[in-house]
């Protein structure tokens, strides 16, 4: 009895560690979807209210560079700005749910105004940055402030 009660254990820490993982990388990109305006019996109730945006994040010797995957959505439904070294990504994704004859018997898209906000992990010249979309993903370069690389400095006696 006491080796199956250590294979649970040990399945059960598997699992736990398994979730664990999926929280702590997944949790900024679950995105909230919000319906608000819709009316009370509008099919849009139905839609899920979150979703997941995944983002990278990485730098160069010169930038930063953001990729958010928001398929769906229309070029001009999207605002992106930067403040505070915090770039913000806010957008309508709209729905063609409601339409007579279509009876649903899956969704798992989420349908409504979104914002998602990453921290960058450095200063940047937000003036500079460029922004592209395509093929359904964000994607945001911004120059970083100071661009020079490091410098060893001789230290006198």
């Amino acid at each position: 009895m006491e080796p199956f009660k250590n294979l649970i254990e040990q399945a059960w820490e598997k699992l736990t560690e398994g979730w664990r993982e999926l929280l702590t990388r997944g949790s900024g990109s679950l995105t909230h979807f919000s319906t608000e305006g819709a009316g009370k019996n509008d099919s849009a109730q139905e839609f899920p209210q979150w979703s997941l945006l995944a983002a990278e994040t990485w730098e160069t010797a010169l930038s930063v560079v953001i990729r958010l995957e928001i398929p769906g959505i229309a070029e001009d439904e999207l605002v992106v700005d930067i403040h505070e070294n915090i770039l913000r990504v806010r957008g309508e994704k709209r729905s063609s749910v409601g339409q007579e004859g279509r009876r649903y018997h899956l969704m798992e898209r989420a349908y409504g105004h979104f914002e998602r906000s990453i921290s960058l992990p450095q200063d940047v010249d937000q003036n500079q940055a460029e922004v592209s979309y395509r093929d359904g993903v964000l994607t945001v370069i911004v120059p970083k402030t100071n661009t020079l690389p490091p410098r060893r400095l001789p230290v006198s006696k």
